[in-house]
């Protein structure tokens, strides 16, 4: 019994040993990233898109919609409904910053700038009415004030016109600014333009005097003498009493004597208020068409036109004040005609 138990002894098991053999795995197909490169683009796409038309007018929209729908149409000059659009698509080529086609959008930057500079015209504009109405008030104070002028400020009248300031000097049937059918200055008129000179001077506006006379026909004895001379001779002799009385000459723009074309009586041709002289203080505009550069006038720097807005005063008083003070002499009789 011992001997048969040991002939059936179990055999020892054996002793497996798993080693893992670590190394990167076989080849595979990377169309996967094509996949989801495509995904991404095509997202990145949406948003884009959803970005763009949430930024952009209406009338930018129907105007792509429309060039997509017939850009043949669209490009044509004349099609109908093309020039109501603000498309920023240009019809009639491949360049977008062509001007060929009908949709065309303004540009919006070259637009701002535009209104900019038409504010800032607008601005030094009423600053220049602003110097001219205090030159107006002026120059009526100075008149007031002389005792030897304060009796024809019925016969020296201010006027804001879109031109500028004028100042009319009219005549009167018992007191004439000019010896009868000639140049000659009265004493009166003399002092009148003189005092104007001095005020005109502190303001740097350009002048144009202008001679005017009645419908009565000369009678000097020349027949080559009209009215059209004697108004431009009387408006030149003005123009040198201003310059007496301390205005700089190169600010006399024009002297000009238009006779009786432009009657302030016309019911009456005749009448003594026809005959005056005319001194303008122009305005920029009216300067820049007088010396015809009117298309010029544009502010290029809205920097420097404001600079210029910023640094506008009205004009000092010092010298004008002087001119006041200085009569003090007793008014003449009124002269014969």
């Amino acid at each position: 019994m011992p001997a048969a138990k040991d002939s059936k002894k179990v055999a020892p098991a054996p002793i497996i040993v798993k080693r893992i053999k670590k190394g990167g795995g076989g080849h595979h197909g990377g169309a996967w990233k094509i996949a989801y490169a495509d995904f991404v683009t095509a997202m990145m796409a949406f948003f884009l898109l959803m970005w763009l038309l949430g930024s952009t007018s209406k009338a930018e929209l129907q105007g792509i919609a429309d060039y997509f729908q017939n850009p043949v149409k669209m490009a044509m000059p004349g099609g109908s409904g093309a020039g109501d659009a603000t498309s920023i698509v240009n019809g009639g080529g491949k360049d977008l910053t062509r001007r060929d086609g009908q949709m065309r959008n303004g540009d919006v930057e070259k637009a701002g700038r535009r209104n900019e500079r038409a504010a800032v015209k607008a601005e030094l504009a009423r600053l220049e009415k602003a110097r001219l109405e205090d030159l107006k008030r002026r120059i009526e104070a100075a008149i007031e004030a002389n005792p030897r002028l304060a009796d024809f400020k019925k016969q020296i009248k201010l006027e804001m016109t879109p031109e500028g300031l004028v100042i009319h000097i009219v005549d009167a049937d018992q007191r004439p600014m000019f010896d009868v059918g000639s140049a000659r200055v009265k004493d009166y008129m003399r002092e009148i333009l003189r005092e104007v000179g001095r005020l005109l001077n502190e303001v740097d506006n350009k002048v144009t005097i202008t001679g005017h006379t009645d419908a009565a026909p000369y009678l000097g004895g020349e027949r080559s003498y009209s009215n059209f001379d004697l108004s431009a001779d009387r408006a030149n002799a003005s123009r040198r009493e201003l310059v007496a009385g301390g205005i700089v000459e190169g600010k006399v723009l024009r002297v000009v004597g238009l006779a009786s074309v432009q009657l302030v009586k016309p019911e009456d041709p005749r009448d003594a208020a026809n005959r005056r002289i005319n001194i303008t203080v122009m305005n920029q505009r009216a300067e820049e068409r007088a010396m015809g550069r009117e298309d010029e006038m544009e502010v290029e720097d809205a920097e420097g036109a404001a600079a210029a807005i910023a640094g506008a005063k009205p004009a000092p008083a010092t010298a004008i004040e002087a001119a006041v003070s200085k009569h003090e002499e007793p008014a003449p009789g009124a002269p014969k005609p």
